[in-house]
């Protein structure tokens, strides 16, 4: 799959975001729409992970950190044909399958997660296992740069070194926006390239609101150095709505019929572009 294909998957994808959100009344709208491309990349063209084979012992692992964002996940995992739409419009509804954060009873989730820190440890172990087993599936861990406060992670960064795991990706969405406001205002990370490095860490930054850039990235991971992966994604919280751009009020919301429309427009107006470059 070439990358126009990916931007177009990736818009769409956004623009049922929207709907979804809209429709269950509640999301976590501008996290979502900052790691979106990200997650379009990994299920598109990085993971090795099919939606006909979801328990492939084989596959590689990914793990949502961000548990927040769960929405993005959805509406990629249902762009890849592993989450049917008819679930997926269940969102917010009584007794739906699908909560706020990710579970395992949802297709291709593989951690209760959202406990924010937790994720990186998990993956860590994850990677530890494979290793153990001699196996060649990989990690993938997306975190939030609000989350960068949370010890745990800074354990799991050591023992990440410590056992020499290049099968293990580490991503941090980068939008330095939280709940409570800029990231540097808040706990402030802006050393964060010299402080993984300084864990051992391979660490190299990427464009998150690129897709080209995503896929270089991703693509020119050395799986063989002996080291973890961390990957910094500079993104803009909100990215594709022109209102939601890195405002922090849309950390969490849901957007006015007048709203929608102007969100609904600015995505459309996106769809129809990508899809003209791909003739």
């Amino acid at each position: 799959m070439d990358n126009n294909q990916l931007k177009l998957i990736s818009e769409l994808s956004r623009k049922r975001l929207i709907e979804i959100i809209c429709s269950a009344k509640a999301g976590h709208t501008g996290g979502d729409l900052s790691c979106l491309n990200v997650l379009t990349v990994l299920y598109f063209h990085t993971l090795n992970l099919k939606a006909d084979a979801l328990k492939d012992p084989d596959r590689d692992r990914f793990i949502l950190s961000k548990g927040h964002c769960v929405e993005a996940l959805f509406v990629t995992l249902e762009a890849a044909g592993i989450l049917p739409k008819e679930e997926l419009d269940t969102l917010g509804q009584f007794n739906s399958p699908l909560a706020g954060h990710p579970t395992i009873n949802v297709p291709g989730i593989e951690v209760n997660s959202g406990a924010l820190g937790h994720g990186l440890p998990i993956g860590v172990g994850m990677a530890i296992a494979a290793k153990m087993d001699g196996k060649a599936w990989k990690t993938f861990v997306l975190m939030g740069d609000g989350e960068q406060g949370e010890g745990s992670i800074y354990e799991a960064a050591m023992a990440g070194h410590q056992y020499h795991l290049d099968n293990l990706v580490a991503i941090i969405d980068r939008n330095r926006l939280q709940i409570s406001g800029n990231t540097e205002d808040v706990m402030a990370i802006d050393n964060i390239v010299e402080k993984w490095s300084a864990f051992g860490w391979d660490v190299k930054q990427m464009n998150g609101d690129d897709i080209d850039s995503i896929v270089e990235t991703f693509d020119g991971i050395d799986y063989t150095n002996g080291k973890p992966h961390l990957i910094v994604s500079n993104s803009t919280k909100g990215l594709g709505v022109s209102f939601m751009e890195n405002v922090a009020k849309w950390h969490h919301g849901v957007p006015s019929a007048e709203q929608y429309e102007v969100a609904i427009e600015d995505i459309e107006k996106r769809i129809a572009k990508a899809k003209e470059e791909m003739k």
